[in-house]
């Protein structure tokens, strides 16, 4: 079974191979390790990608990180078996190769790209409302009428506050053109200020390339 585990931890020498060898004794073999964020106090935020061995259950992986010294486990969830690691420069890659596909080819690659549950591309419509122009397998066919905290407007990124159907979801999102492209994680982690900084840099990114064709 592979799985994703989110932690902070300190931003020192020596961190990572400690809890590299707390996983390894609990039973978990890890496959990467991606540094998400670096933090202001002192501590980092690092996505952990393991399997365990038979009969290991994912609350000793956690126990172990949680007697280290100032580490904190965040989230840990099921991954696909063989998910690999999605790096942003793969990203700008592919949508260079297919610049007339540059916005889709985006949508694609950020459930991987972030490790969330969905991602979508939402415009404004006549009416006032919100309608998608495209989405990913596991996306909503439509934005339910009951949320809020869409803004009018958007400049960079931003945080969605969401009432009704959505109110398990973690969302963020960014500026495409007049557009807005939506990630969802359901039920966490927290979308950090780093991913959505990431998030509203491949949109620019997006744009740019299809204005190029």
């Amino acid at each position: 079974m592979s799985w994703l585990l989110r932690v902070a931890l300190p931003d020192v020498p020596g961190s990572l191979g400690r809890l590299a060898t707390a996983i390894g004794w609990a039973g978990g073999d890890i496959g990467a390790i991606e540094i998400i964020e670096h933090g202001t106090d002192g501590r980092a935020v690092d996505d952990v990608f393991l399997t365990l061995e038979d009969g290991v259950m994912p609350d000793s992986v956690v126990s172990a990180c949680h007697q280290l010294e100032d580490v904190d486990v965040l989230w840990i969830s099921r991954y696909p078996a063989g998910g690999q690691l999605f790096l942003d420069l793969e990203v700008v890659e592919t949508m260079t190769e297919e610049p007339s596909r540059a916005a889709e080819v985006l949508l694609e690659a950020l459930p991987p790209a972030f490790r969330v549950d969905w991602a979508a591309q939402v415009r404004p419509s006549a009416d006032g409302g919100r309608e998608l122009v495209r989405r990913t397998t596991a996306a909503p066919e439509e934005v339910p009428a009951e949320v809020t905290g869409w803004p009018a407007a958007v400049e960079g990124g931003v945080r969605l506050e969401l009432a009704g159907p959505w109110d398990d979801m973690v969302l963020a999102g960014a500026a495409l053109g007049e557009d807005l492209v939506v990630i969802a994680r359901r039920g966490g982690p927290a979308i950090l200020d780093s991913e959505i900084a990431r998030l509203r840099h491949l949109c620019a990114l997006a744009t740019t390339i299809s204005r190029g064709v």
